[in-house]
């Protein structure tokens, strides 16, 4: 004869709704009814009775929520796990259960004090596997996970939580005899479903709608076949149903209202123990340490954001503040995640972000495999960003050279000397040893001091969009950065679209070219084609630049100019001939400026200097960007983003378009050196060739 299940009560003699811990409770505070919520537990204590052993533990005055005895703790066998509160309005209940467990013969373990887990309210048992399903997000902290797969010898399955309505596991997520589920797939991350649909066939899981679910179906109690829940729809009581279920409805009304129902108000304490062990690791962790402005540059929040949205938990374990303006600050932070997987994630982010290891001791060299197949690199490798990196090798630190995003880490070595170096995926060699997983690795983000409001910074705007604020303030800037950057040498590059020719930005981007701000342009097929036409013919595809009218059969005139231009053999040619006599190629022959027009499948022509075999435009494109100081981005996002792709951090990017969206994609490269500006590029060009003039004539004067 088996044991029969035995569940935990306790009567809501002292249930009320005193306090907001939860989105249910907002609104509902001492709104509820002691009588109907008396009424309805008893109700449920009737029915669940029917089916099992009801143990009821004494209420206690000034706990309103110890109804919800889910929350006690968790039981398997004779262990019972405590529960530690995560809010201080339940944490008085902690004696009352433990002392529950004591009398009644569990061996009672307890997490640290600072460790939140909230019993079987987050963790729940798989009727089939045994395996425990865990969740986290809200309540309960990923840590916990690990001493509970110690402490109870069993395989823990993490789940984050992720809508706060669900703030408690059993909320949305409730496991049925013989392996089957019924849960609420939106409550969960992406990673969590994913993990349920592979452990759970889909005949066995029957998925809550929304409607439903808020009324806290999930929230069910399950004994054997029987289903014991808050009222819910038909359609879903069939499904349920057609499962092999019974379901025993009852309201709980009163109680939805403090945010619980039937599972809430309940813990199964005949928990049966696997006959084999089955603990796992369920959690990945590690110390990382973080130092910069870490609070006024929001650092240290943007690394718990990060960490929390990709899956993780994180805990600050100590910060030290900087005493005076200039110092930065510090602060080693533990980083959970529950899948190596995740972990590797939410690593590869906070290194972009300046993370190291916290111990010398943990840091270790990086992880090598060899190169098999041309162009294809090892599972797992590393991808590059574009902060400048290092890698440990043989103890140790190498500088990474030619950095830029979306690229491998090689490692050669020659005479005895270690070298780094970014490649990209179709530059790879056979034999070439790269770097794999995230050991080993450190980007340089340190700041050595806070911006000064005093000094004209490129960092004016931050890594901002500017569409509401002054854009002559902008472009002044701009033009002062321009200037500077002139003065002492520097290389600046500009990528440009048609846009700039038909928004008449043309003579303004050639007059720079002229100037000598501009020092290399990078573009398409059609920049080139409609700057060329409007030299030639006044037109830019079609229109006339003068008066804004479209010209009798001015559809044609850009495949003329190619048809003219190709005859001549390369635009230099047809400058040299007298053809083109202004205009942005122009100057750029006349000024001895290189460019590269790299082709694409919609091109006309094209034109000769138009390279159509893209991985060589890609290659050209960083050639001529190499020692580049600044990139002005007019117009263009594909080229734009392929040009930041290939710009290691520390090149200033000023983005300018009329689409904020554009603008916004185009300048959220994570560096404070990058400045969006939302506007038309031509009326841009036109005040910053204005503002530039102005700056010449002062130096001019001061001369």
């Amino acid at each position: 004869m088996t044991n029969p299940t035995r569940i935990l009560m306790c009567a809501p003699d002292y249930y009320e709704v005193d306090y907001v811990i939860n989105p249910w409770m907002e609104g509902n505070v001492h709104k509820s009814s002691q009588a109907q919520a008396i009424e309805q537990w008893q109700a449920l204590h009737q029915i669940i009775k029917e089916y099992a052993v009801v143990d009821l533990v004494p209420p206690a005055q000034g706990w309103p929520d110890m109804v919800f005895t889910a929350n006690a703790g968790l039981v398997l066998g004779q262990k019972a796990i405590l529960s530690r509160f995560y809010h201080p309005e339940r944490q008085g209940e902690e004696p009352y259960f433990k002392q529950w467990f004591a009398e009644n013969g569990f061996q009672v373990y307890e997490l640290p004090q600072d460790l939140p887990f909230e019993g079987a309210g987050d963790a729940l048992f798989d009727r089939d596997s045994g395996a425990l399903w865990a969740g986290y997000g809200f309540r309960s902290e990923l840590d916990s996970h690990a001493y509970i797969a110690q402490w109870l010898d069993v395989e823990v399955l993490s789940l984050r939580l992720i809508d706060p309505r669900f703030y408690h596991l059993d909320t949305c997520f409730c496991p049925l005899s013989g392996g089957y589920l019924l849960y609420y797939p939106p409550a969960f991350d992406t990673y969590s479903n994913a993990l349920i649909e592979r452990r759970i066939p889909a005949e066995k899981r029957i998925v809550v709608p929304e409607p439903d679910a808020v009324n806290f179906a999930c929230n069910a109690v399950n004994v054997d076949d029987v289903i014991i829940m808050n009222k819910i729809s038909p359609e879903l009581e069939t499904a349920i149903a057609t499962k092999g279920f019974q379901v025993r409805q009852t309201s709980l009304t009163e109680f939805l209202k403090a945010g619980g129902a039937a599972k809430c108000l309940t813990l199964k304490t005949t928990e049966p123990i696997q006959e084999t062990a089955q603990a796992n690791a369920p959690v990945d962790s590690r110390i990382i340490h973080l130092e910069g402005h870490l609070l006024d540059a929001g650092i240290l929040n943007q690394a718990l954001d990060l960490i929390n949205e990709q899956g993780g938990s994180a805990k600050v374990l100590n910060f030290n503040l900087g005493i005076e303006r200039k110092n930065t600050s510090s602060a080693n932070v533990r980083v959970s995640a529950p899948s190596p997987t995740t972990m590797e994630d939410i690593m590869s982010a906070l290194i972009e972000m300046g993370a190291i290891s916290a111990s010398a001791e943990d840091i270790q060299d990086a992880h090598l495999e060899t190169v098999k197949q041309m162009g294809v690199a090892p599972d797992d490798f590393y991808v590059t960003n574009i902060y400048p990196t290092e890698v440990r090798i043989k103890g140790q630190w190498v500088k990474v050279t030619h950095q830029r995003m979306d690229g491998a880490i090689a490692i050669s070595e020659s005479n005895g000397t270690i070298h780094a170096r970014c490649r990209l995926l179709r530059d790879l060699q056979v034999g070439e040893k790269v770097v794999v997983g995230i050991d080993g690795i450190r980007t340089n983000h340190k700041t050595t001091a806070r911006p000064s409001a005093e000094k004209q910074e490129f960092s004016f705007m931050g890594a901002g969009v500017s569409s509401e604020r002054r854009v002559e303030l902008v472009v002044e800037q701009i033009a002062w950065e321009l200037h500077k950057i002139r003065a002492q040498g520097g290389k600046v590059a500009v990528t440009a679209g048609p846009v700039v020719i038909h928004t008449g930005g043309a003579q303004h981007l050639a007059n720079l070219i002229r100037q000598g701000y501009v020092h290399t342009l990078l573009g398409g097929n059609a920049i080139a084609v409609h700057d060329i036409e409007q030299s030639m013919m006044g037109t830019s595809l079609g229109v006339d630049m003068n008066k804004g009218v479209p010209v009798r059969g001015g559809h044609r005139h850009h495949l003329k100019v190619i048809n003219t231009i190709r005859r001549c053999g390369s635009i230099a040619n047809a400058v040299a001939q007298g053809l083109i006599t202004k205009g942005v190629m122009y100057e750029c022959v006349q000024n001895n400026v290189p460019f590269c027009l790299a082709g694409s499948i919609r091109d006309d022509g094209p034109l000769p200097d138009t390279e159509m075999d893209l991985i060589r435009a890609q290659e050209e494109y960083a050639r001529l960007l190499e020692g580049t100081n600044m990139v002005l981005m007019l117009s263009t996002m594909l080229h734009s983003i392929g040009v930041g792709n290939m710009t290691p951090a520390g090149v200033k990017m000023v983005c300018v378009d009329i689409n904020p969206a554009v603008v916004t994609k185009l300048s959220d490269r994570g560096s404070v050196e990058s400045v969006g500006v939302v506007t038309d590029v031509g009326l841009f060009l036109s005040l910053l060739t204005r503002q530039l003039d102005r700056l010449n004539q002062k130096a001019t004067i001061t001369v």
